[in-house]
């Protein structure tokens, strides 16, 4: 099957100049030094004078910004957590009923909040790339940059506090200070790479043990610094003599394992391996299952050498891809698009859709989306390539259609199912 990649490559779109100023915010150097030195390898401190955010991070999340989440918006769990001597907080204590109209029962409570913030707790408010329009749109950004989905928490400490003891994490972060300092120790990998299932806990004691060794970093954030720590690397955080708001990126790269589950998926489609063990088989005994076992690896090496890589791939989009949104659209305004829809109307690719082109059945093409996939007339495969490779152009100039009664039915097509916005 031929594929129709976007100018990204490989199911990818394009990286613009706005991803690009998004990675640039957060580190110092190069992006492909970044690559070849930092990602997934090494930390790296970018200090404030280092980096181009002339106002910091505040225009991000700010302390008012914070305080405005966390009384007027009525804010549910999960989206916050509360932690307090390295334990999470049961979420009844700073929960409740909205009041007349908004009963539900898990809204956080303002005063609860204040009682515990203001004696020593953490605060982590949390999928702010789902909740506030700037990080909204800086989360995008950025993962279009690394081409992976990731997401954004924010921790706010009272001075002298430490949220959570020394821990890593399975997914690869920056920390952006915003506010206050925090005093950062950061120690190698008790496991390097850790997976999603191989959390922290398990290995509380080595922790522990390398903690109480040389730190690998010692250093004190400032406003404006940012910290790239890969996944797995040990650290531990606390405020200094005033309170701590920091954000961290956290970025769910995908990993060989995931080809690795990928192909085990795809294995069961060879009945050598859907075979069933003897009758009688002891499960428990080694020499019972020996060459059982000899058999099934010799039948998965020979199954993995006919492996198909357009397989494979198109199971880890369906895995990737739902986890990275596009751009929000605004419904009200794209109806009123709809109605309003001329051969003068432009029209613009919706920013930061992952998309593919692919020949299908019948005559027609697919368009596939991080949700669904879409057929449609084969002629229609120019028009849907000059707009989602572009920058948006005029309903009437779609090429490769007959009249403009074409045009515009695509056109709504491509407004109706959110491919294309109002531009």
């Amino acid at each position: 099957m031929t594929i129709i990649d976007p100018p990204g490559g490989h199911g990818r779109p394009a990286v613009p100049s706005d991803a690009v100023g998004a990675l640039a915010r957060c580190v110092s150097v190069e992006p492909a030094k970044f690559a070849a030195a930092h990602w997934g390898r090494a930390p790296l401190l970018s200090r404030a004078a280092e980096l181009p955010n002339t106002d910091g991070f505040t225009d991000l999340l700010s302390p008012d910004d914070a305080d405005e989440l966390l009384s007027r918006r009525g804010l549910r769990t999960p989206f916050l957590r509360v932690a307090r001597d390295g334990q999470l907080v049961p979420t009844a204590r700073f929960t409740g009923g909205g009041g007349a109209g908004a009963e539900i029962g898990d809204q956080v409570l303002d005063e609860r909040i204040l009682e515990l913030y203001a004696s020593g707790a953490t605060l982590v408010l949390q999928g702010l790339h789902r909740l506030w329009p700037a990080l909204v749109d800086f989360a995008r950004d950025l993962g279009t940059a690394l081409a992976q989905p990731l997401q954004v928490n924010a921790y706010l400490t009272p001075a002298g506090s430490q949220g959570f003891a020394t821990h890593y994490d399975t997914h690869d972060v920056f920390v952006l200070q915003v506010d206050g300092r925090k005093h950062w120790r950061i120690h190698p990998p008790v496991l390097p790479d850790p997976l999603e299932r191989q959390p922290w806990g398990g290995r509380a004691d080595e922790i522990a043990a390398t903690a109480h060794g040389p730190a690998a970093l010692d250093v004190v954030l400032e406003p404006g610094d940012a910290l790239y720590l890969p996944r797995g690397w040990l650290h531990s955080a606390q405020a200094q003599e005033s309170r701590s708001l920091h954000l961290t990126v956290g970025i769910r790269a995908l990993t060989r394992y995931a080809l690795v589950e990928e192909l085990l998926a795809l294995a069961a489609e060879d009945p050598r391996l859907r075979a069933g063990l003897p009758f009688g088989t002891d499960v428990a005994d080694p020499d019972a299952i020996e060459p059982e076992l000899t058999e099934t690896v010799e039948a998965l090496r020979d199954w993995l050498l006919r492996a198909d890589p357009v397989a494979v791939a198109a199971g880890l989009r369906r895995r990737a891809w739902p986890a990275a949104r596009p751009a929000p659209i605004r419904p009200l305004a794209q109806a009123a698009a709809l109605a309003a829809l001329d051969p003068d109307s432009r029209i613009a690719p919706r920013a930061g859709l992952r998309w593919q082109l692919a020949p299908a059945d019948g005559g027609r093409v697919a368009l596939r989306l991080f949700d669904r996939t879409i057929t449609l007339p084969e002629q229609c495969a120019p028009a849907l390539r000059a707009l989602l490779t572009g920058d948006g152009l005029r309903v009437g100039d779609l090429p490769g259609l007959d009249d403009d009664a074409d045009r515009l039915v695509l056109a709504r097509r491509l407004l109706r199912e959110a491919v294309a916005v109002p531009a």
